[in-house]
């Protein structure tokens, strides 16, 4: 007898199994489901902040974590459209396909901008249905998580309540911290910048900032010595404060061009685990808009 209760003991001190297994796409979303999931969900993350979400290998191992994923968390808008479909068919999963309760896209939740009139292979890589950087507005953050720890408490209705109380005190401190960066970053009004490719539409258009050119010519075509010639050549009619990447870009066309013009070149995280200090999603707001305040100095 006390031998069972020992064990009963021992087994109500040992932490509970995560009971929603949950396939993110990017660590931005990695990050936010680990937000509202706590420690009642696995959480895997298919890609790395130093990789292009547009150009990912539909490895194997990706197959097999989705193949015991109960939700897929993906940002939509044809981000992943290169690999996802591929991964999700291979899986042989039929519950998070897409039109299934365990596919969500952060996209459905967004709103979104840069909404082409229309579409050709002559435009480069565009988005049908919009900019599907939207996680760098945190406003679009905002609503991704009321959406997800909607669909999760859905998935898994024995730990609703968990998830969406972790969701409301989420919404408590991200609304503070909105706050707080608007106060910080009112110097970056208006601040013209060089990008490198429109990764960072959402933020600029949040802080209004000026985006004066990119160092793509086109979405998602490379930049050309003959792009960069002219961008520079303009530069001198419309001087930037900075030529801005992010950490998963080519830093060499940033470079030259931000040596050429004479003004910073200033590398920002992106996304969660782009810098050391972009270590969950919050930190990925504080780290970028420190790192372009220090450019204005």
């Amino acid at each position: 007898m006390r031998t069972l209760v020992a064990l009963v003991l021992a087994a109500s001190s040992w932490p509970a199994l995560a009971a929603l297994n949950i396939f993110a796409c990017t660590p931005e979303w990695a990050s936010l489901a680990n937000e509202i999931g706590g420690e009642r969900a696995s959480i895997f993350s298919a890609t790395n902040a130093l990789q292009d979400a547009h150009h990912v290998e539909a490895r194997p191992s990706l197959i097999a974590r989705a193949r015991r994923a109960d939700l897929v968390v993906c940002t939509g808008a044809q981000l992943e459209i290169g690999w996802l479909p591929l991964v999700l068919t291979q899986s042989g999963n039929p519950k998070i396909q897409p039109g299934q309760r365990g596919y969500f896209e952060a996209a459905s939740a967004a709103r979104m901008i840069e909404v082409p009139q229309r579409v050709d292979r002559a435009m480069g890589d565009v988005h049908p249905a919009g900019n599907p950087h939207l996680h760098l507005d945190p406003r679009n953050v905002a609503s991704v998580a009321k959406a997800l720890a909607q669909r999760m408490s859905v998935l898994d209705v024995q730990d609703a309540g968990y998830f969406l109380d972790r969701e409301i005190a989420f919404q408590k401190r991200w609304q503070a911290a909105t706050l707080r960066w608007e106060r910080e970053a009112e110097p970056l009004a208006g601040m013209p910048v060089v990008v490198y490719h429109k990764d960072l539409s959402y933020f600029i258009a949040w802080l209004g900032l000026r985006e004066i050119g990119t160092l793509e010519p086109k979405p998602g075509v490379p930049p050309s010595a003959a792009h960069l010639a002219e961008l520079l050549a303009s530069l001198k009619q419309t001087p930037v404060k900075a030529v801005v990447r992010a950490a998963y870009n080519d830093p060499r066309a940033a470079d030259w061009l931000a040596q050429q013009a004479q003004v910073p070149a200033v590398v920002v995280p992106f996304t969660v685990g782009g810098t050391d200090g972009a270590k969950d999603l919050f930190g990925l707001f504080e780290d970028t808009i420190a790192r372009l305040k220090a450019a204005l100095r």
